[in-house]
This record gives C-alpha cells, structure tokens and sequence, in this order.
C-alpha cells in the first residue's frame, strides 16, 4: 500500500459527506433535542513490520464509555485545544505516548456521527519514525498495528446487527486477527478506504 503524503492527502480530496452511526439504519428514532459534542481520532499511519499500518487501541475494561472496545486514539475536544487537529495528538500522545513531533497530519475526512452523542473528525496523519507505543493503563488496555492494506480493502468490511436499546442496530465490522474492529471505528476506517480504493 502507497504510504506517500501525496497518495494519503488524494484520499481526502475526493467527493464524500460525513458519516454516521446511522447510515446503516435509516428508521432509527434519534433522540429529540440530542446536543452533538465535538471530539477527535487520530488515524496514524506508520510503517510496521509488514508495510504501512495504523494505529488501533483497546480501551480498558473499567472504563465507563465503550470499555473493551477497539478504538483510534481520541476523545473529546477541550476548551483548551486550537481545533480538532490538536486534540486528536493530544489525546494520543496522553493514551499512547505517541509524541506530537513524530506526526505528520495531513488533513480531516468528514466527521461521523456517533450514537452516543459526538461529532467525531478524524484526523489522518502519518507517523515519521518507528514508535513504541506506551498505553496509558487507566483508558488503554493495549495499543497495535493493523496492516493498512487491510483496512483499505472495502471488501474486508462486513455489516452485522444487534440489539440495541430496543431497536435493532445495523453495523460495520473490519475483524483483524483476535481484534473485533466495529461501529464507529469501522465506519471512519471504511471511508478512508472508500477514499483509497
């Protein structure tokens, strides 16, 4: 898979709108009222020992929000942060050690829409040097590589269902190895491969 910044930034010129938690289930009730919050992922792309890969996380079991899930490094949007850009390498750096200086971003895709209430931009970047990521025990349980090659394959993507507070629930699944990659993770890395492709 092409790693150059070029190829990476062709990605995130084409045609696309945002996506959602609800693309899949277009009779789903929202919540009347509900306010979006605004947060960040980081989709960091280095070079692994099998070629480019991107940088997933497991969140720890005890946390309150998605515990055990997989995840992109992120989270909310802080008073703080200058925009999306700088919250995404924040949050990584703080859940995974990933310094800031080992970053090359390289622009937004359009934000998803989660169902727990936030506006998500990912952020993709590339890392410039090789990196250990370190998690940072309380919120991250274990940080890993995917190969992007299997990310960017829209073929590896699945939709599965569950129930779902009362209602069932339609979503993507990019399964790598013992990893359960799903929902909004899935969703974000499928229009990145989308762009790809």
């Amino acid at each position: 898979m092409d790693l150059t910044p070029e190829r990476l930034r062709a990605a995130l010129t084409g045609p696309g709108t945002g996506s959602s938690d609800f693309d899949l289930n277009p009779g789903y009730r929202l919540p009347a009222g509900r306010k979006l919050r605004p947060a960040a992922v980081l989709i960091a792309i280095g070079a692994g020992t099998g070629g480019a890969s991107v940088l997933l996380t497991k969140r720890a079991s005890g946390l309150r929000d998605h515990a055990g899930q997989i995840s992109l490094p992120g989270g909310k949007i802080d008073p703080g942060d200058a925009d999306a850009t700088a919250a995404a390498l924040r949050e990584a750096e703080e859940e995974v050690g990933l310094h800031r200086g080992l970053v090359e971003p390289l622009g937004h895709l359009p934000t998803h829409e989660t169902v727990t209430g936030y506006t998500v931009t990912p952020v993709l970047a590339r890392v410039t040097a090789p990196f250990q990521p370190f998690p940072q025990e309380a919120e991250v349980e274990e940080a890993f590589f995917v190969p992007l090659a299997h990310l960017a394959d829209p073929g590896r993507y699945r939709v599965e269902r569950r129930l779902w507070l009362g209602q069932w629930r339609s979503y993507y699944v990019v399964p790598w190895g013992p990893y359960y990659i799903w929902g909004a993770t899935a969703r974000m890395l499928r229009q990145l491969a989308e762009r790809l492709a």
